[in-house]
């Protein structure tokens, strides 16, 4: 598949579904109290195991960096040094599969999706609304809704959302991309 037929069939879709879930989600939930990264309440989807939720992360993975002063900077600049490799890579022939290719569309959706919010959703607080637009730059945060308890361990998930979802399946088509390659290149030093 060429990268413009997966931008199209698997990245724009996924990116649309990102956007209008988290922007549900900002709609029909509270606003977090200044210098909080949670709102109250939650909607159960299965009870004791899968909740829909609001949480502002700023950070990293499972909220790292979260109130930091360094994350917003950081995870402006992130994205595009990612995109910049991925076409490098993607030149390079890097992606010579079928999975790692849907791999990168993923990412593409990932990385879009996230970086979207890091851009708008500061601006949409309402203690930002007279701030100026660093300000609000710096207070953007990306929206997580999911929320998973595991019972067997008693351990709740960080939250995540589609765009997050997106990423990780990407790493999971890039470790079976590699394998793949390494078949390929076995099977054609044995021939």
């Amino acid at each position: 598949m060429t990268l413009k037929k997966l931008l199209l069939f698997v990245t724009l879709p996924l990116y649309v579904l990102d956007q209008w879930t988290k922007w549900w989600v900002v709609e029909r939930f509270p606003e977090p109290a200044r210098g909080a990264f949670s709102s109250d309440g939650h909607i159960p989807v299965i009870e004791g195991y899968f909740n829909l939720v609001r949480v502002h992360n700023q950070g990293v993975a499972f909220g790292l960096g979260n109130g930091s002063t360094w994350a917003p900077v950081v995870f402006m600049i992130v994205p595009f040094i990612a995109m910049i490799m991925l076409r490098v890579f993607w030149k390079l022939g890097v992606f010579s599969n079928r999975a790692s290719r849907v791999a990168v569309a993923l990412l593409i959706t990932g990385i879009f999706g996230n970086f979207t919010d890091r851009l708008l959703q500061g601006s949409h607080l309402s203690y930002m609304a007279d701030a100026p637009f660093w300000e609000r730059l710096r207070a953007g945060y990306v929206v997580d809704f999911l929320d998973v308890t595991i019972p067997v361990v008693n351990y709740r998930w960080p939250s995540f959302n589609v765009a997050d979802s997106c990423v990780c399946v990407a790493a999971t088509l890039l470790f079976i991309g590699g394998i793949l390659d390494e078949k390929a290149k076995k099977k054609a030093a044995v021939t």
